[in-house]
């Protein structure tokens, strides 16, 4: 009796990655190094300038601390939206998102405040200059996380039958990419200054 050899078991095969989510990694990246852009900006200006920041500048770090614990939280509920989504729970993750969105619009409030309320504007000097030129792109940022979000909200409350977590996932990315940069970013400006 010849002996044949049986076939070896072959191993799940690989999932192919999303484009959508290599697609946002890619341009993840890129934003990575724009507000890379901006950081080596502000480090060049401070040690060009002997006094920084200038006199009369005058940051509400208190109230953007708050602001920031806000946004900060938000990555949570953002994981939580993605872990309902995951579970094909659209309530739970509309519900989560709309919580994340309350607490991105509440950290842009309080960027608002502060600009309404600055001694000094964006043409005052180079301070105000490059203030205002990073804290406003990452408050774009944040407004456009917010307009992605209203638009899944949209597509999944439809009559879409198809499976929301991963677009709630990939959103998730850049979510906390921009949860990251503030960090980062208030870090540098309002205690490292």
């Amino acid at each position: 009796m010849p002996v044949t050899a049986e076939p070896l078991q072959a191993s799940r095969p690989a999932q192919a990655p999303s484009t959508l989510g290599v697609g946002v990694i890619v341009w993840l990246a890129s934003e990575l190094m724009f507000f890379s852009g901006l950081f080596a900006a502000w480090f060049t200006l401070r040690g060009e300038n002997e006094v920084w920041p200038p006199e009369g500048v005058e940051l509400l770090v208190a109230r953007t601390a708050l602001a920031t614990v806000a946004l900060l939280a938000s990555s949570g509920t953002m994981h939580a939206a993605v872990v309902a989504a995951d579970r094909d729970d659209r309530r739970g993750a509309i519900r989560w998102l709309l919580v994340t969105m309350a607490l991105g619009a509440l950290f842009l409030a309080n960027l608002i405040g502060e600009y309404i309320e600055a001694p000094f504007q964006i043409d005052s000097h180079a301070y105000g200059s490059i203030f205002y030129l990073m804290t406003g792109f990452h408050g774009l940022h944040v407004l456009g996380g917010l307009v992605l979000m209203v638009a899944i909200v949209a597509a999944i409350t439809g009559r879409s039958l198809a499976p929301a977590g991963r677009t709630v996932d990939v959103c998730s990315y850049y979510w906390h990419f921009v949860d990251v940069v503030w960090v980062a970013m208030f870090t540098t400006i309002y205690l490292i200054g």
